[in-house]
């Protein structure tokens, strides 16, 4: 079971983090108005119900607390999100993992055709990755079509998956990639001219 997804109730409320009591009680009972299911141009009894749990939290003062450190880890992982996204690096070490990834299981469908998938723990320890990490890139992977799930629960290359590393592979290895001095390959050729 996953766990539930964080729910800002600061941002639900329109409060600031530092928002006294008396900013709560006050924003909720407008917003309450608004959102009520009785309410016939804007109730909404989902978001009505959302505001009214976020109040109760919010209002009781050890309840607060408790969600402060968990809205605290969240803010922090955000930060955290947003330091990696300015590493310009971190994207090529992501397509490096999930190419890493195709490489392998490509290798595994033509060593073995009749048992081409891998398990998810054996995959993180042959890259030499995190459960957490390869999560996020499996996930990608399926996503794009790349690999799929075997019937007894392992992860293989999809046809589209071994098209896409064949297609990396020929781009690495083109004739143009390889240039480094010429700008153009016919310059030094004497048939060219």
């Amino acid at each position: 079971m996953s766990p539930e997804p964080f729910i800002d109730l600061y941002e639900l409320l329109q409060v600031s983090p530092n928002a006294n009591r008396e900013v709560v009680e006050r924003v909720f009972r407008h917003l309450a108005k608004l959102y009520h299911p009785d309410n016939p141009h804007t109730g909404d009894s989902k978001r009505f119900q959302e505001i009214l749990r976020a109040y109760r939290i919010l209002m009781d003062p050890e309840k607060r607390a408790t969600y402060d450190v968990y809205h605290q880890q969240h803010m922090q992982a955000g930060w955290e999100a947003a330091r990696e996204a300015k590493d310009t690096g971190s994207l090529s070490d992501v397509r490096e993992i999930r190419n890493r990834i195709l490489s392998l299981l490509y290798a595994q469908r033509r060593r073995e055709p009749r048992q081409p998938g891998l398990g998810d723990m054996q995959i993180a320890q042959l890259i030499g990755v995190p459960d957490i990490v390869l999560e996020f890139h499996l996930w990608y992977l399926r996503q794009k079509g790349f690999i799929d799930r075997e019937e007894e629960g392992t992860l293989s290359i999809t046809v589209d998956g071994i098209d896409a590393c064949e297609e990396l592979d020929g781009r690495a290895l083109r004739p143009d990639r390889l240039l480094t001095k010429r700008e153009h390959p016919d310059d030094d050729d004497p048939h060219s001219r």
